[in-house]
């Protein structure tokens, strides 16, 4: 150990999930340890450890005794300015051997993913060790067992709830949809029918917004497990972010991760939904699949084998997985971007003239679905349940009580910038390109900026005329609304509208 350690500063540097320290490369620890920039360290404080990626600095602005922390490692090591801390080179991790052993061609067990996953969790595998990871599940692939050992490993080391309630749902989304907020309609539908549905969901990563950003323009969602709990006895469901928990927290890693590989695979991507539904307490759970080229499961066959992965990883688990496949092609509601759609949702629960039709119905056969699992509905009939809990405002006073029970309801924030993107001809929309749709509301600030976003003022087929109303994107600045406007200007049209004579 070092003599008196160093002097623990905060460095006010954002580097992600990623621990950073930052060190002098004349300090004497450096010198005496031979650590080198980009080596992983040990970093000790009283009894907290934390691994992180050491950082080589140039300059006055570090003393030669000091040690600085990103905002991260700072966070995780819960240390005070001065502290004294210790720095070492990490332990071993044994786990890596089983990475080895795969890629000569030996199968994961559960133990040696139990083991990597445990190291996962603690912080203690570098990004390099994880990107083999992730690219060894990508390349060669997991087997059904495989599979499954990995959604136990990732829930076992975790925490995991149990709830005395029965049946307990739970519905999940594939994603790429821009707008496909349904989760904020499902849930006050099946809690208004007496099913329990404790929603724990994620803020966006690649999109313009993820459930959590949606929801948290209408009321808190960073709750604690004992939280949850309370809101769940008091309404039967809730919808929060799962970042609080320490649910099937080595998913939260791998993720992570495997976006800027953009490498993913069906035996990751099954046990990243699985391990949390399960840690999360659900029995009964539905997946929505949307289909469509430009959307995650690009064909068909590619979603029902993913079917058939989830619906046989979830028996393994105990769990009852029904997958239903949906229309990918086109996005939902109007709104792209946390407060635009939570406007939708609450256009339809509070049965507004001018509600996204498409967002309606798609929440009403979700939920109903989710009704005829947990025996609610015979068969055939949850639509209707659903439909009859919606249109008697029974589902609206039920999200109002969830969002009071979670901290209060809150109105939307509206942008203070906008402008109306115009049809440059008379004719029909052809065409709404899901990927540039989004990258638009996400340059205009979203989901970073919950007001920001893009509303949709035509469907697919819709005949317009020259200079209606197309699409309007919303910013907080004039230097973010520039920005989106200029990259819509560089690309093919967001929105393809074929003139009629053509």
């Amino acid at each position: 150990m070092n003599a008196h350690g160093l002097a623990a500063r905060r460095a006010g540097i954002d580097t992600y999930q990623q621990p950073v320290v930052y060190v002098r490369a004349d300090c004497r620890v450096c010198r005496a340890e031979g650590f080198e920039a980009q080596a992983q360290v040990e970093v000790i404080a009283g009894h907290r450890h934390v691994l992180a990626i050491l950082n080589h600095v140039n300059g006055d602005w570090l003393g030669a005794d000091e040690i600085a922390f990103s905002d991260v490692a700072w966070t995780m090591l819960g240390a005070a300015e001065g502290d004294r801390v210790q720095v070492r080179h990490p332990p071993v991790l044994e786990s890596m051997a089983h990475l080895r052993a795969k890629v000569h061609g030996q199968p994961f067990t559960y133990e040696a993913l139990r083991s990597v996953m445990e190291d996962v969790t603690h912080g203690r595998v570098p990004d390099i060790h994880l990107a083999s990871l992730v690219t060894l599940c990508a390349g060669q692939g997991l087997d059904d067992q495989e599979t499954v050992a990995l959604t136990r490993a990732m829930v076992d080391v975790g925490e995991r709830i149990v709830w005395n309630i029965e049946p307990m749902a739970d519905k999940h989304c594939i994603g790429g949809i821009p707008g496909n907020r349904t989760t904020l309609l499902v849930v006050p539908i099946v809690a208004a029918c007496g099913i329990a549905i404790p929603k724990t969901s994620s803020r966006a990563i690649t999109s313009a917004a993820g459930t959590a950003d949606a929801m948290e323009t209408l009321a808190p969602v960073d709750l604690d497990v004992p939280a949850m709990r309370r809101v769940v006895a008091q309404e039967g469901g809730c919808i929060v972010w799962g970042g609080n928990t320490r649910i099937s927290p080595a998913d939260d890693v791998l993720i992570r991760v495997e976006r800027p590989l953009n490498l993913d695979s069906d035996g990751l991507l099954i046990a990243s939904i699985l391990s949390k539904k399960a840690a999360a307490g659900a029995r009964q759970v539905l997946i929505d699949l949307p289909v469509g080229p430009s959307a995650k499961v690009r064909s068909v066959a590619a979603a029902q084998a993913l079917s058939r992965g989830l619906v046989a990883t979830g028996t393994a688990l105990g769990l009852q997985v029904q997958t239903v496949l949906t229309d990918g092609t086109r996005p939902v509601g109007r709104g792209i971007g946390p407060a635009l759609e939570a406007m939708d949702v609450m256009a339809v629960l509070e049965r507004a003239a001018d509600a996204p039709s498409d967002l309606r119905e798609r929440a009403l056969m979700l939920a109903g679905l989710i009704l005829e699992m947990v025996g609610k509905a015979v068969s055939g009939a949850g639509r209707e349940l659903a439909r009859r809990t919606l249109d008697e405002g029974r589902a609206l006073s039920k999200f109002i009580a969830i969002c009071e029970a979670q901290g209060g309801l809150r109105i939307p924030p509206v942008a203070t910038r906008s402008h109306v993107v115009t049809a440059p001809a008379a004719g029909v929309v052809d065409g709404i390109d899901l990927r540039l749709v989004a990258r638009v509301a996400k340059l205009a600030g979203a989901p970073r900026d919950l007001s920001a976003g893009a509303r949709l003022h035509v469907q697919l087929g819709e005949r317009v005329e020259v200079r209606q109303p197309l699409l309007t994107l919303h910013a907080r600045s004039e230097g973010a609304l520039r920005y989106a406007l200029d990259f819509m200007a560089a690309q093919l049209p967001v929105v393809r509208v074929k003139p009629e004579f053509a």
